[in-house]
């Protein structure tokens, strides 16, 4: 197929703030873990569909299955759908004391809140 670019698993955005490997990146409607360090503006390659441990909101518990969305505003993950962006599904549980939790990233996320 000659129109064929990638899979699309991974992909370069433009930064959005300084990010650190490891850590999530809302570019629009693209979420995704960055791979390697940038800084804010610098292009970064985010890996848009896999497993990870991210960074979670703190003294919140999570349930494996539970959806979970971005706090762009504090750059972790959350339960609350209102004013986040829906990212994917824990896939297990983080106790309140846990620092990340496991979350399955969705390629597209089914919508903002």
């Amino acid at each position: 197929m000659r129109n064929f670019i990638q899979p699309g698993n991974s992909i370069t955005v433009t930064a959005p703030y300084a990010v650190s490997s490891g850590q999530g990146v809302l570019v629009g409607a693209i979420f995704g873990i960055a791979a390697y360090d940038a800084a804010l503006g610098g292009t970064v390659e985010v890996q848009t569909e896999g497993v990870f441990d991210i960074t979670k909101e703190p003294a919140l518990a999570i349930t494996a299955g539970a959806r979970v969305f971005w706090d762009g505003a504090n750059r972790r993950i959350t339960t609350t759908a209102t004013g986040n962006y829906h990212v994917g599904v824990a896939t297990q549980a983080a106790l309140a004391a846990d620092a990340t939790v496991r979350v399955w990233t969705e390629r597209v996320p089914a919508s903002g809140a």
